[in-house]
């Protein structure tokens, strides 16, 4: 188990020649087209969505059902379905004290893969989780090439009647940390069947660039946001796009001086302090990237940024929430625990408000069912907030 490693443009351009940013020498707000920016208010909980997991995840009677997991990405499918595609997932029973049975690899009861998807009913019930393999033994929807390898769940995107999502694949070692980067594929799914993949097909990988932390479709494009991930070294934006909704498409790479190149080596760094899994939305004129601050260690800072343009640049930096479950002084008083990768969920966001999930975990490395993410099931599950927009 690996739960420590998740710690771990020329058309655009002249189509946007009005959107050109602007700020006055007495106001730094950011205009485009002439349009005042958008306002956020103070975050909140969401309580519905909140609690609709928990009720869901602790009232499993299958050995088969979500119990708690990261990433946390969605998708809206044309019949009003949504679909929840989750990273590392815990599956399952709870037991009445709020505790997870040990994993199977401990000699426990809770199986645990390596993504999944839960699905809500159009009437806004969760009503299942989709892996592979069988009841019985379930396994990842994206089984593993070999037991030295993962695959983590990126964004998803609806190409006509398929969801199609990239994967980032990860080589494994001993010990929780011991992860490096390999390569991103896509895999695509039938609506009618969520178990498997159609398919599954490389992506483009050899710049380093993790891509799929972030799609949206805009202008006839599907634009890919990547991150390049140089530990220390900090967490760099990248972006990419495809004409149409299928990502098996040609891609471009924002280059230097704002051209697109075929070239992935041309791709230039868009922007710096970016998580591994953020979000980039359209509102009017905007363009809103919110992502979890990386430029501190552990930041609890959930951070937007605002462009005239889907590439940037991004300014306009403001924290729009504090996530208070981490660390010492946190809400589990229990230096262990930190919170990661903020998101903003397009299937579920309204005309006033962001919905934006973020990732709970903790670095307790214990054996045996006094870890964290045993003892409490809550320490691994997704959270959700409402972020307030106008404007």
């Amino acid at each position: 188990m690996r739960l420590l490693a998740r710690a771990a443009a020329a058309s655009t351009l002249a189509a946007t020649a009005l959107l050109v940013p602007s700020t006055s020498a007495h106001a730094a707000a950011l205009t485009c087209g002439g349009s005042a920016a958008p306002v956020f208010g103070t975050a909140t909980p969401d309580a519905s969505l909140n609690t609709q997991f928990t009720s869901y995840g602790n009232g499993n009677a299958l050995l088969d059902d979500w119990t708690g997991a990261d990433s946390t990405y969605s998708v809206k499918l044309p019949d009003g379905r949504t679909v929840f595609g989750f990273s590392d997932t815990f599956l399952g029973k709870v037991n009445a004290d709020g505790s997870r049975p040990m994993a199977v690899a401990d000699g426990g009861t809770t199986p645990f893969v390596n993504n999944t998807f839960v699905v809500r009913s159009a009437a806004g019930a969760l009503t299942g989780t989709a892996h592979g393999g069988t009841a019985a033994n379930p396994t990842a929807l994206l089984p593993p090439r070999d037991a030295s390898h993962v695959y983590w769940a990126g964004d998803m995107t609806m190409n006509g009647s398929e969801i199609q999502q990239p994967y980032r694949e990860y080589k494994v070692g001993s010990g929780d940390l011991n992860v490096t980067w390999d390569a991103n594929v896509l895999a695509r799914f039938s609506t009618s069947d969520l178990t498997r993949p159609v398919s599954v097909t490389s992506l483009p990988s050899g710049s380093g660039v993790m891509w799929g932390s972030a799609l949206l479709r805009d202008g006839g494009y599907t634009y890919v946001y990547g991150t390049e991930d140089l530990g220390a070294g900090g967490k760099h934006m990248y972006v990419a796009r495809v004409a149409g909704t299928d990502l098996r498409g040609t891609w471009s790479y924002l280059a230097a001086g704002g051209a697109w190149s075929t070239s992935e080596s041309a791709a230039v760094e868009v922007l710096g302090g970016v998580s591994n899994e953020f979000s980039v939305s359209k509102r009017g004129n905007f363009y809103i990237l919110l992502t979890q601050d990386t430029k501190d260690a552990f930041s609890a800072q959930v951070d937007t940024y605002l462009s005239c343009s889907p590439a940037g640049p991004f300014t306009d930096e403001k924290t729009v929430y504090n996530t208070p479950e981490g660390g010492p002084f946190g809400s589990y008083g229990d230096a262990d625990v930190y919170t990661y990768n903020a998101h903003a969920h397009a299937s579920l966001t309204t005309a006033n408000k962001l919905v934006v999930s973020y990732n709970v975990n903790s670095l307790d490395t214990t054996t045996g069912p006094t870890r964290d993410v045993y003892r409490d099931v809550s320490i691994y599950r997704p959270r959700f907030i409402d972020v307030p927009v106008t404007g």
